[in-house]
């Protein structure tokens, strides 16, 4: 009877602790909101929800001198253009990106004024929603308490989970739809309602409206029911197709924008083929990020997916012995889970995992490509493997024996405060290892304010965008078409090259005798010497 006293006065212990790791995890959340640089996909986003096109954009400014501010009106709601036209803009050019979080953020952002933490707090918040669906989700699984408030805990200070949660793009609210349908869909067979069917047919709309991988969650869905129904045609397996048909009858008027434009996942650089090794090595690195960041002991980005310019990490580096016991950690959750749970439970998790996974990891196995180290394509996978890893250190921090109580709650406590190192540190940081094509541009940055009298050249609108963020007012800009061969403007004391094509830059040198000096090592940044 004193033992199980102290059981449940330990446990109690464990769920403040639990509470306390949820409020750093929601503090790291809003933390430092502004401080990392507003890559490229961000701009695309402020893009979107302003209601421009890329194209518009170049049309308009090219080729002649602009400010910072005249730069900037294309990232912000106006006048010109009503929220119909941020719909047009991703209808027209980025099918792949349906409307529903750029319609929302556009809508806060008249709410709330625009700026980089206005942006970016939506999707913070939205990451904050999702700790009540976890608990829900882990109570459908598990039946047990203790396992969703772990879930909760590893997600609140999970590096990859807060990285996304302070990004302008869909992947935070992806998460949010994903966890209400996995938890809507469990709670429907379980209870076997309309209403709950009819709930989880919204939040299926939802999914599909927030980001279009979502319908390879919904087949997993769909593979999970048959499974468990045995293929029998069953009362849940009727209401879930019911529910999935009027999820693609709700989604029809964007599969119509799909069907005319097409889709393309990721774009050129998804193609780009890459040596075996280093996708395996981005794999596991993705997967430790969930728990550790391992970009925390590198200056230089561990991969970029534009240049193949990996770290390649090997038995020397100090970071391995930390990864290679989060990877073991996690293979021995999912073992731990397929044989101590019922086939209900560790399917409906494999499936999350599985069926994302091998949607987007296979097409790089069979034709080549490096869709699979985008770890955001990942997130269901990664949703799913955080349940195992809870269910794991729930479960052997409840056994009877004492000393193995001890070992997993020093484990338990290791992998939380590992990602608690992890996102201090990164808190602190001005880039990223997920703004990989926008790394260096607080760099380059600093090098042109330096200047008196700068402006800068690019035929890289979003680029530009980016990097106009970081700069001083009194920097002027000039933006030319791709491939164009621009006019030097006159009476600047400082003329900078930023991402020019190496054939512009030779055509300079040789059609006008111009001399430049590359200022940064990346070669992104040149300077012409008077």
């Amino acid at each position: 009877m004193v033992n199980k006293v102290k059981f449940l006065a330990d446990l109690a212990n464990f769920k403040l602790f639990f509470i306390i790791i949820l409020l750093i995890g929601i503090f790291f959340r809003f933390f430092n909101l502004e401080q990392k640089v507003y890559w490229n996909d961000e701009v695309y986003t402020s893009l979107k929800i302003a209601g421009y096109t890329n194209t518009e954009l170049i049309q308009d400014v090219a080729e002649r001198e602009i400010g910072i501010e005249d730069l900037q009106k294309y990232q912000r709601p106006n006048s010109e253009k009503g929220l119909t036209d941020t719909i047009q803009v991703l209808a027209s050019t980025d099918v792949q990106l349906p409307p529903l979080y750029f319609v929302l953020t556009r809508l806060w952002v008249q709410g709330f004024g625009y700026s980089v933490a206005v942006v970016r707090s939506l999707t913070a918040l939205f990451s904050l929603l999702a700790f009540p669906c976890i608990y829900w989700l882990c109570l459908e699984l598990f039946e047990s308490s203790l396992t969703g408030w772990i879930a909760i805990a590893l997600f609140a200070v999970s590096p990859f989970q807060i990285l996304y949660a302070q990004e302008a793009r869909s992947y935070s609210l992806w998460v949010l739809t994903t966890l209400l349908a996995s938890a809507a869909l469990l709670r429907a067979i379980r209870l076997k309602t309309r209403l709950n069917w009819g709930i989880y047919a919204a939040t299926i709309v939802l999914n599909l409206y927030t980001y279009l991988l979502s319908v390879v969650v919904i087949l997993g869905h769909g593979i999970y029911v048959g499974i468990r129904e045995k293929f029998h045609w069953s009362q849940s397996v009727k209401a879930y197709l019911l529910a999935f048909l009027s999820g693609v009858v709700a989604f029809f008027p964007w599969l119509i924008f799909i069907a005319a434009n097409g889709f393309d996942l990721g774009g050129n650089w998804a193609r780009r083929e890459i040596p075996f090794i280093l996708l395996v090595q981005r794999w596991i690195l993705n997967l430790a990020s969930v728990f550790f960041e391992p970009q925390i002991g590198y200056t230089e980005p561990l991969f970029d997916m534009q240049t193949a310019q990996d770290v390649q990490l090997g038995y020397n580096d100090p970071i391995i012995y930390i990864i290679l016991p989060i990877v073991i950690l996690v293979g021995y959750s999912i073992y731990f889970l397929c044989r101590q749970t019922p086939q209900k439970t560790w399917l409906f998790i494999l499936t999350l995992i599985g069926v994302t996974g091998a949607v987007i990891v296979l097409p790089d196995l069979i034709s080549g490509g490096q869709r699979s180290t985008a770890g955001r394509y990942l997130i269901p996978c990664y949703l799913g493997i955080e349940f195992a890893v809870a269910y794991l250190l729930a479960t052997k921090i409840s056994t009877p024996s004492i000393k193995k109580q001890q070992l997993w709650r020093l484990v338990t406590v290791t992998l939380i405060s590992l990602g608690v190192i992890s996102c201090t540190i990164s808190s602190q940081a001005e880039t990223w290892w997920n703004k990989y094509s926008s790394y260096y541009n607080p760099q380059e940055a600093r090098l042109i304010n330096q200047a008196t009298h700068p402006i800068v050249i690019t035929s890289n609108s979003t680029q530009l965008l980016s990097l106009s963020y970081l700069l001083d007012s009194n920097v002027k800009l000039q933006l030319i078409p791709k491939d164009t061969i621009p006019a030097i403007p006159k009476g600047f004391r400082d003329v900078f090259l930023y991402r020019l094509s190496p054939d512009v830059r030779q055509t300079l040198e040789q059609t006008q005798h111009l001399k430049m000096k590359q200022l940064h090592k990346q070669g992104n940044l040149w300077k012409l010497e008077t």
